[in-house]
């Protein structure tokens, strides 16, 4: 680990900047590179890129424009993708390990695995796969792809609807809205887990495909009474009329034992653990 130093693409993102903390605690040698630093949709950045990667280095691909809303991002994208791999092509480094998303696989009612399909219905999903396809053809043999389904936990600057947005509404004793009666059934992993399974993937070299999630689901309603309790708030649970159809027909699960085989004893924090919720 020590000869085998990191190069991490995107620093400013959530998960970069808590795998930041988290590799500065545990000593990894490693470098975030930024969007300032490198622009990697700028044509030929993959040859800045490419003088900070040397032979033996691990590379952390978590760089992108997300979550994709047009053709236009999606398009900056595969530029990111393109300059990345050009940069690494002929290097002879140790490991890629690319954080995708469970936005890659469709829908089911029956729990989602690592093999199931990959065809989304959306930009978002729809970048990660293509991103995923091209990086299986050239470093297959080096590969390492890690899926997260939602995040939640401290630092994340979107206020997205789920356990961030609501900790947030319940602190300030405002109400909080839910679409329909919260219904949907969802999973949602810490950040803190999340780093912590990318960086075991780096020092046990883990290969393959895996999705990052606890294997539970909850729904929003049942979340939004956790946290009001948690937080001895005030606010009101609110219902709302949904406008449109219910997200992944209101179910989305997925089977972790891959990812729970590669790391032993792996427990995931829960929802209710006030000590990782401070957002």
């Amino acid at each position: 680990m020590k000869n085998n130093k990191v190069i991490v693409l995107g620093s400013s993102g959530f998960i970069a900047k808590n795998l930041k903390n988290f590799f500065i605690k545990k000593k990894v040698n490693s470098t975030f590179i930024s969007s300032k630093t490198i622009d990697l949709v700028k044509q030929n950045s993959y040859k800045k890129l490419s003088k900070k990667i040397n032979t033996g280095n691990v590379v952390i691909f978590i760089s992108a424009k997300a979550p994709v809303k047009n053709l236009e991002m999606l398009s900056d994208n595969i530029k990111i993708l393109e300059n990345v791999s050009k940069a690494i092509n002929k290097k002879k480094i140790k490991q890629i390990i690319y954080i995708s998303s469970d936005a890659v696989y469709s829908d089911s009612f029956k729990k989602i695995s690592e093999n199931y399909n990959r065809e989304p219905d959306n930009l978002h999903g729809m970048m990660h796969v293509i991103r995923e396809n091209y990086l299986k053809s050239l470093f297959s043999k080096k590969l390492c792809i890690l899926r997260p389904t939602l995040i939640y936990g401290e630092g994340d600057p979107h206020n997205g609807y789920g356990p961030n947005k609501f900790i947030r509404l319940a602190k300030k004793n405002e109400d909080i809205l839910l679409f329909g009666k919260g219904e949907e059934l969802r999973d949602h992993i810490n950040i803190n887990d999340v780093v912590k399974i990318i960086y075991y993937s780096v020092i046990k070299n883990f290969r393959g495909e895996y999705t990052l999630a606890t294997g539970n689901v909850i729904s929003f309603f049942n979340i939004s009474k956790i946290i009001k309790k948690l937080y001895n708030s005030k606010s009101e649970i609110i219902f709302q009329k949904r406008l449109g159809k219910i997200p992944h027909r209101g179910y989305r699960c997925f089977n972790v034992n891959k990812i729970k085989k590669k790391i032993k004893n792996l427990k995931f924090i829960k929802i209710n653990n006030k000590k990782y919720l401070n957002v």
